[in-house]
């Protein structure tokens, strides 16, 4: 059978359900782990059956040395196999079932053994340390075969020695104790390996049902499809556990929430920061769809509890989205501003066909001038003080939409912008919001304004929009800055309460603020100051640019 045909029979034999491989791993740990401690056990038990073997025999033999009969008989009778030394060494040893008790005299010579013609023999082991006076305790082959012994000096009355006793305990009956503790020992080892094999099964079973009966292939390969889900899809994934720490986080959620790895483990509250962010993913907020503004991103954000407590929120980027339908939203207000002024336009031409037909020319050509004039005006006026052409070009549209919708749009005789901004993009949004916000709260009023005030101190920049509408009332001045707040009616293709949150952001990530308060006359005034708003030194443009006015002032 060749190696591949016999690695492939081994595999087929193994089986493939997580249940039956971890039930039979764990019956191996636990028979591996019995039959370790039985022979961690054997192995020291032969030492310590060996000693107390000894130590017996030693504490026999000191009891036998003890009693001063034994010596006085010793040095009085001759060693005989009827003596009275045999008859005393003979009743200890049947009392204490030794194998012998030997009593010699300072020669090494036998006056006791439990074979007579041994007594009077010269002993068959060393008795010289007995003899000096040292207990002696050891295992040692003699005559009667591998005993434990324990040997002492006999001493008379004075104290002298005048011999020695040595007792001996067969070895048989040590490894016979030790043979009788093994079957003991088993039973042990089995009880605990059935106690084992009982808890290996019922975790097992726990696992079965935890994993659904999976094999260690499927959950492997779960998890692989999982971790590619999870990076693959273009939506951000945050796990939490049940204490609200971050314990998964996927690439899209990294990159939409401007974290990175140190953000596992962390609670929402550490990780993002306070705020609606983490108020949404935490649960603190409730709802489904709800908006969060995190950097320069509008995302929408889902929270779905887990059965472990825990829970998974879905993220998923609004900011194009919110983009478009703001764009959506101009554009509409350009339509309908472009069917105004055809409108309008036709009339004009109307008015001037008239003029030409009854021969009023002079009349004619003053009436061209006017409405020539009142829109060149505006353009030349905005470009006068805005040197930023994005931000001069989206003020004349706006002023042309809100002229549409019956809202003068006028710049503050304070204003004055070089062009050097630092983030002209961004600046763009915050005064598009707020000046679209500002023409909705007075569109439909009798005198309609909306004043537009845009400074420059050194590097800072201060943008203040003015509305004559109703205001806002001091308890909703901080509100209105929340996401996903507004007072207006949601359109059908994006969200409300996001301009106003955006411009804070905006603020606040240049180091700066934005408020809302009371306007001089009633209606709303919105301050945004950006401290790091314009960059280097301002230039000498100023000269410039009122000889520059000055010269088309004289051309018109």
């Amino acid at each position: 059978m060749s190696p591949a045909s016999l690695t492939r029979r081994l595999r087929l034999g193994l089986p493939r359900r997580m249940f039956a491989q971890v039930l039979l791993m764990q019956v191996a740990i636990a028979a591996g782990v019995a039959v370790l401690a039985t022979g961690l056990f054997l192995a020291p038990l032969s030492d310590q059956l060996d000693d107390q073997a000894m130590r017996r025999a030693l504490s026999i033999a000191q009891t036998t040395a003890a009693q001063p009969r034994i010596a006085e008989d010793l040095v009085r009778t001759p060693a005989t196999a009827d003596g009275p030394v045999q008859r005393e060494a003979e009743r200890i040893r049947a009392a204490t079932r030794a194998e012998y008790v030997v009593v010699m005299d300072r020669r090494g010579v036998r006056w006791s053994h439990p074979t007579a013609r041994e007594i009077g023999r010269p002993v068959s082991t060393d008795p010289g340390r007995a003899l000096a006076g040292h207990e002696v305790m050891q295992i040692d082959d003699g005559t009667l075969g591998r005993t434990a012994r324990g040997k002492v000096p006999l001493r008379d009355g004075d104290g002298r020695i005048v011999g020695a006793v040595s007792v001996g305990i067969a070895y048989d009956n040590v490894r016979a104790r030790l043979l009788h503790a093994i079957p003991g020992l088993f039973a042990y080892a089995g009880g605990a390996l059935a106690v084992g094999a009982l808890a290996a099964w019922l975790i097992s079973r726990r696992l079965q049902r935890q994993t659904r009966d999976l094999a260690f292939s499927d959950i492997s390969a779960l998890l692989a499809e999982r971790e590619a889900m999870l990076h693959g899809i273009r939506e951000g994934v945050v796990a939490l556990d049940r204490t609200g720490r971050i314990r998964l986080l996927n690439d899209e959620a990294r990159r939409l929430l401007g974290l990175g790895d140190e953000a596992v483990g962390r609670s929402l509250d550490e990780a993002l920061g306070t705020g609606r962010t983490a108020d949404v993913l935490a649960g603190r907020v409730t709802g489904t769809d709800l908006l969060t503004v995190r950097g320069q991103r509008v995302l929408v954000a889902n929270r779905m509890p887990t059965d472990d407590g825990g829970a998974v929120a879905t993220l998923r980027d609004r900011t194009e989205l919110e983009q478009l339908g703001r764009e959506l939203d101009s554009t509409h207000g350009l339509i309908d501003a472009l069917r105004a002024q055809d409108h309008e336009h036709a009339n004009r031409m109307h008015t001037l066909l008239g003029l030409l037909e009854l021969e009023m020319y002079d009349d004619a050509v003053e009436y061209v001038g006017e409405v020539v004039g009142d829109h060149r005006s505006t353009a030349e006026e905005v470009a006068g003080k805005i040197q930023d052409p994005l931000l001069a070009a989206l003020l004349v549209g706006k002023a042309t939409v809100a002229a549409e919708r019956g809202v003068a749009l006028r710049l503050s005789e304070r204003t004055g912008l070089p062009d050097r901004l630092v983030d002209p993009q961004g600046l763009v949004t915050v005064v598009g919001n707020l000046v679209d916000n500002a023409v909705d709260a007075v569109a439909g009023t009798a005198h309609a304004r909306v004043e537009v005030e845009l400074r420059a101190e050194g590097r800072a920049a201060t943008l203040t929009v003015r509305d004559t509408g109703p205001g806002i009332p001091v308890e909703q001045r901080e509100l209105i800055f929340t996401e996903g707040w507004s007072t207006k009616r949601r359109p059908a293709h994006r969200e409300r309460g996001i301009g106003l949150s955006l411009v804070r952001r905006l603020a606040e990530r240049q180091g700066g603020t934005a408020r809302v308060g009371e306007a001089a006359g009633g209606g709303a005034e919105f301050t945004v100051v950006l401290p790091e708003a314009l960059t280097g030194p301002e230039p000498a443009l100023s000269t410039q640019g009122d000889a520059r006015t000055g010269a088309e002032e004289e051309s018109r």
